[in-house]
């Protein structure tokens, strides 16, 4: 099979049907029980938090929620959080950290949603507060790129100590619609502007942002949500059994090394 362009897998990861995390959090962990709000504001459906187990191991899964139709997605705001779900999350990583249980986040949103309701209410502080927080969280935090990660709010829940991807998922500071309407002034040219961002799982793991790819069945996810499901068990049964062992402060040490590294290139 050729390899597939950015623009390609960006329509696989747009395909009406592909698995959401309220699809995985059943195929994935057992026992998972949510929880709500943010004990200042309200709750967001955009963010989905709670308690878990995997292979008998408790951990708190956070994911972001896209819907599988249309009023699935207006519920959820089409994935794009408000301050409240960013707040929701961090509580949930907090008392992960006091209870030392492993942080696992799916990422799959286009970004924080920026009306004015959310700006009101704080949402470049809540996505710094996360930011902040997030990398002296003293338990380990893996993240999981579903499918799309656009800008502060997919890192709203990336800082972690390993960050993979879904094979067809894409992680951007800007889609590529955006990035075309900027700097080319021209938003009918996306699928150039996709196919030379550098937003593939290959180009991030490249870059040195991303550590691993989850293999998708050909086609993507959808054609099979539970194989897809239990390649990213193994996956996380794999490394969180591995940060278990790492001493505290050395996991803050190499999570502070992952991200001080980004974006530091050497020329010829």
């Amino acid at each position: 099979m050729p390899k597939l362009t950015a623009w390609e897998r960006l329509q696989i990861v747009h395909e009406k049907g592909r698995p959401t995390v309220m699809d995985y959090i059943p195929l994935i962990f057992e026992d998972f029980m949510e929880i709500h709000g943010d004990r200042l504001f309200g709750d967001d459906k955009a963010v989905v938090c709670g308690l878990a187990t995997l292979n008998g191991q408790p951990v708190t899964v956070i994911g972001q929620v896209k819907g599988r139709n249309l009023e699935e997605n207006k519920t959820a705001n089409f994935a794009m959080m408000h301050p409240e779900g960013y707040r929701k999350a961090l509580r949930a990583m907090k008392q992960a950290e006091k209870f030392s249980r492993p942080v696992v986040c799916f990422i799959d949103t286009p970004g924080a949603f920026c009306g004015i309701q959310a700006e009101e209410r704080g949402q470049g502080e809540a996505i710094a507060r996360n930011l902040y927080e997030m990398s002296g969280l003293a338990t380990p935090v893996v993240s999981i790129i579903l499918g799309e990660a656009g800008s502060g709010g997919a890192l709203g829940l990336g800082v972690c100590d390993r960050l993979a991807m879904l094979e067809n998922a894409q992680y951007s500071v800007i889609s590529p619609r955006g990035f075309a309407s900027i700097l080319w002034k021209d938003a009918t040219r996306e699928k150039e502007a996709a196919n030379v961002m550098k937003i593939t799982a290959e180009d991030l793991v490249e870059l040195g942002i991303a550590e691993d790819v989850i293999e998708e069945p050909v086609g993507g996810a959808q054609k099979d949500p539970q194989w897809t499901a239990g390649k990213i068990r193994e996956y996380l049964t794999e490394h969180l059994e591995i940060l278990r062992q790492v001493p505290k402060e050395e996991l803050l040490q190499k999570r502070y090394e992952k991200f001080r590294k980004v974006g530091v290139f050497e020329g010829a």
